[in-house]
């Protein structure tokens, strides 16, 4: 039952990255295209809750997704199984939410 149910919330979160991916890989051109600098970026995303909400929610869904499959792979490669597996990527998923979450800070904030 486990199993069907991270399979189900890493497609789901697989759902939700595919636009935010597009839209970030879009905007990045338009703004190297347009001739925007790191800092002209910045000065634009500051303050946005747009922007905020756009990455935060990239974050979670990446967060999420990442932690799925990581685990497949520690379980597979590692053999690593029971408290100590999902203890392992419990962390790693937090572990992600925070950077991600400290990056769209640094960004908007």
């Amino acid at each position: 039952m486990l199993g069907a149910k991270l399979y189900l919330a890493q497609r789901l979160t697989a759902l939700l990255m595919a636009p935010f991916v597009v839209i970030h890989l879009a905007v990045m051109i338009y703004a190297v295209r347009g001739g925007l600098d790191a800092a002209e970026i910045l000065g634009r995303t500051q303050g946005s809750l747009w922007w905020g909400s756009f990455y935060g929610l990239f974050v979670v869904a990446v967060s999420i997704h990442a932690a799925i499959g990581l685990r497949v792979i520690v379980f597979e490669y590692l053999k690593l199984s029971g408290v100590a597996l999902e203890a392992l990527m419990w962390f790693v998923g937090v572990v992600l939410l925070l950077l991600g979450m400290r990056a769209v800070f640094a960004v908007v904030g």
